[in-house]
């Protein structure tokens, strides 16, 4: 890649959007549409341990024939990074709530500058450096970004 030339859009998938892409009736959801996108490497998509381990569970209870899907999609579409240690962790108290924090703070720590989840209110106050979007309003980031290659 050239000196200057953009860099391709960095996100940390939360559980509910992972767990939306997994189990989506369809090609055409946000959630889906995004872990295509990592799948094609237009865009690079972490994860952490934690959210795995909560949307296999989540799915064993909910939706057990997803499970080889999502397992599919995690091989192809994911970097899984480790859970934050919980003495980071607890230097940011009071950006998220106490569930959700250990994954603003592994977003954090793997430089992602994006947050994608439904809950977005879970991430309140946040951080400055990491926006936090639904999977729909990230693709209309995108949707920006790729107009903005053209404009130059």
């Amino acid at each position: 890649m050239s000196e200057g030339a953009p860099r391709k859009p960095r996100i940390f998938v939360d559980a509910d959007a992972l767990f939306a892409g997994s189990a989506s009736p369809t090609d055409y959801g946000a959630s889906f549409v995004l872990l295509r996108m990592a799948e094609i490497t237009l865009i690079d998509a972490l994860t952490s341990q934690q959210v795995i381990t909560e949307v296999e569970r989540n799915l064993q209870v909910k939706l057990p024939s997803a499970l080889p899907a999502f397992r599919l999609l995690v091989q192809r579409c994911l970097e899984v990074v480790p859970n934050p240690d919980d003495e980071v962790v607890h230097g940011h108290e009071g950006r998220a709530d106490r569930k959700d924090l250990p994954i603003l703070v592994a977003a954090l720590r793997e430089g992602c500058p994006w947050l994608i989840t439904f809950n977005v209110r879970d991430y309140e106050p946040g951080h400055p450096d990491i926006t936090v979007l639904t999977p729909g309003e990230f693709l209309s980031e995108v949707r920006y970004l790729l107009g903005q290659l053209g404009e130059g």
